[in-house]
């Protein structure tokens, strides 16, 4: 194997890694909205904005009080994460969880096709309905599919176990800021489904943005 050099530097930039983490996490301070969300969910606001890079998200973060405790509580306790997409589960900083937790998505399971034609959906909705044996005191993470999130809302309404809290961030145009109005809402249609949740209005979100908030809250240290 040949002699490795770093090339000849051209460019004036930060490349300390650590240096580079910690100005990060203080420029997103600086300049991003905190105060109206619940103090224990700042850490998983910053490291949210982390992923994406934009630190307006605050300003379009919902997350239930009662969110941060419940999730962390359930991992520590041993329950699962179940995603909607295999790039959320991919996210998952595995040595951040506090129980070797399983991280789950049902996406490629053999039956998802067949389901998702049966009902006229996407796949990644009908991926959900395979959730239900593991879905009582989950937590739950939606990164892309708003179909998705739809479905478990459905479930829910119609009798299906109770997770211990949703992330629900999935991106795009067509039904995903509506999906997301949907989870901040379901309290109100239901009041005995006040799960506590996490969400991001409008079109933003994505797997990064999930599974960012999902390393947040499986351990605190940023």
């Amino acid at each position: 194997m040949s002699t490795l050099n770093r090339p000849t530097r051209h460019y004036d930039y930060v490349d300390d890694g650590g240096a580079i983490y910690v100005d990060s996490f203080a420029t997103i301070r600086a300049e991003s909205h905190l105060s109206h969300l619940p103090a224990d969910a700042e850490k998983v606001a910053v490291r949210m904005v982390h992923a994406c890079g934009q630190t307006d998200l605050t300003n379009d973060l919902l997350i239930h009080d009662g969110l941060v405790s419940a999730a962390r509580g359930a991992l520590q306790a041993g329950a699962p994460i179940i995603t909607d997409a295999t790039m959320v589960a991919s996210g998952v900083t595995r040595a951040r969880l506090p129980h070797d937790n399983d991280v789950l998505c049902f996406l490629r399971d053999d039956r998802v096709p067949g389901l998702a034609a049966a009902w006229g959906t996407t796949r990644s909705a009908a991926a959900v309905s395979l959730w239900e044996d593991r879905l009582e005191g989950a937590v739950v993470a939606f990164g892309n599919a708003p179909t998705a999130l739809f479905h478990l809302l459905e479930m829910l309404i119609d009798g299906a176990p109770r997770p211990a809290a949703i992330i629900g961030t999935p991106v795009g145009f067509i039904g995903a800021a509506e999906s997301k109005d949907a989870l901040a809402g379901l309290a109100e249609l239901r009041s005995e489904l006040d799960i506590p949740f996490l969400t991001v209005r409008g079109r933003r979100g994505g797997s990064a943005m999930a599974a960012s908030a999902l390393n947040a809250i499986a351990q605190e240290q940023e």
